[in-house]
């Protein structure tokens, strides 16, 4: 029971970020979209892990162990989203200091004032 409701709440989530995602118009509020929608993700594989009395796969006892492919997929995805943080944030600082905007709509208008103001 307690597993359905966490991986319910996850994809909640992941859903909600995703909308976030598509409707913000700041290159922040896209990034930070972007982190929760991995952190969904994570806790979605990991709920799918739970299972009451079970124990990790460490030691000489073999039966009743967890399986260890989720947890190493699971840390594999937390080090592909911190690296994807980190360029992200440095397409941001980029952006900021050639086009001094962190709006998609400026971004996006060639013609906008703010766009050519530092070319």
């Amino acid at each position: 029971m307690l597993g359905n409701i966490i991986e319910l709440t996850a994809i909640t989530v992941f859903f909600i970020s995703f909308y976030g995602l598509i409707t913000s118009r700041g290159v922040i509020k896209s990034i930070i979209s972007i982190g929760i929608m991995e952190v969904s993700i994570v806790v979605f594989f990991l709920s799918f892990g739970y299972e009451k009395g079970i124990k990790p796969p460490i030691g000489q006892e073999i039966v009743n162990a967890a399986d260890p492919l989720p947890q190493a997929l699971v840390i594999t995805a937390i080090i592909i989203g911190v690296a994807l943080t980190a360029v992200n944030l440095t397409m941001l600082i980029s952006l900021k200091r050639e086009f001094n905007a962190t709006e998609w709509d400026i971004l996006k208008d060639r013609t906008h004032p703010e766009f050519n103001k530092n070319i």
